[in-house]
């Protein structure tokens, strides 16, 4: 357990440092005790140390105030805010966030397809009640998709979160799983987390991430006159992932939005026929084999670029 000094954050505001759950991008996450009720919490601090920081600030009040704007079990629950001023301007903030005992989908390997399906289910039911509260996450990945010790699933981060509809100024998301339409800056929309979230379970079914428009390591130079580049399908690479599941996968993935399936309720159902496909299989005498090797650590981090607290992009303009 790495313990952090209680002078990391004021005295006043009654927390004892248990633990530094990880760093980011001007951010620290700790594990927190509240001193009068012993209840423990997640914190992050995010620090500002010149003006080219306060997108960070932003983006964590912005984290607060849309998971305010839910109350279910699959989505990180954010409490409340602690705001340190210096010379009337915004120096620190601090938000207070639901602890989850859990591992992400970059740490825990999901031992069926069966339980791919399960958890990919459950993610699909919580974007679909931000998306009928009309806010589109826009930025699944897999270490934004936790587990927990209970099986539940917990969605986190929503420091890249927006109103359906939005164009944003800057492109934000995380290169091997962003959108096209991210890229573009175009409209964001529901069906930018069908994309992002079908280029996750691409990863955790088969290693490798889908071919986007801003490829690891890329210069960033009009990126977006190129086409897309080929994707092999889930099951190419995987045989031994249901023919169901990949076509779904495959679908999500495409360039269009209006291509893709037009909610997350029509991802439950498809995946519902993958489960289908698995107890069909098993019955007749087919293995349900666990997916691929482990994931690997990944840093999240890509050179050159710069990042959110979670290793996001957030650039002010990609083309030259």
């Amino acid at each position: 357990m790495a313990l952090a000094g209680n002078a990391a954050i004021p005295a006043n505001l009654g927390f004892e440092i248990l633990e530094t759950l990880g760093h980011g991008a001007r951010s620290t996450i700790y594990l927190v005790r509240e001193k009068s009720t012993a209840a423990r919490y997640a914190l992050k601090r995010v620090i500002r140390n010149s003006s080219a920081d306060q997108r960070f600030i932003e983006q964590a009040l912005l984290e607060h105030e849309v998971a305010g704007q839910f109350n279910h079990p699959s989505l990180r629950k954010s409490h409340r805010t602690y705001k340190i001023k210096s010379f009337f301007r915004i120096k620190e903030v601090y938000v207070l966030m639901e602890a989850v005992d859990g591992l992400t989908l970059e740490q825990r390997r999901p031992s069926s397809m069966m339980e791919v399906c399960r958890i990919f289910q459950d993610t699909a039911i919580a974007l679909g009640v931000m998306h009928r509260a009309g806010f589109v996450h826009a930025d699944i990945k897999p270490n934004n998709i936790l587990v927990t010790k209970q099986d539940m699933v917990k969605i986190i981060d929503f420091g890249q979160s927006c109103p359906s509809g939005t164009r944003k100024e800057r492109i934000q998301g995380t290169p091997d799983y962003i959108a096209p339409e991210q890229v573009k800056r175009e409209h964001i929309t529901p069906k930018t987390d069908v994309f992002n979230l079908a280029a996750t379970m691409y990863f955790v079914l088969t290693q490798q991430h889908v071919p986007t428009l801003i490829p690891k390591g890329g210069s960033g130079v009009n990126l977006v006159d190129r086409g897309p580049t080929k994707c092999p399908s889930p099951l190419e690479l995987n045989p031994s992932v249901p023919p169901a599941l990949s076509g779904l996968i495959m679908n999500c993935l495409e360039q269009e939005p209006r291509e893709r399936p037009e909610s997350m309720t029509r991802v439950y159902e498809r995946l519902e026929m993958a489960i289908g496909q698995i107890k069909t299989d098993h019955s007749s005498g087919g293995a349900t084999q666990p997916t691929a090797k482990p994931i690997p650590p990944d840093d999240g981090i890509l050179p050159g670029s710069a990042l959110s607290d979670t290793g996001s992009l957030d650039i002010d303009s990609l083309f030259a």
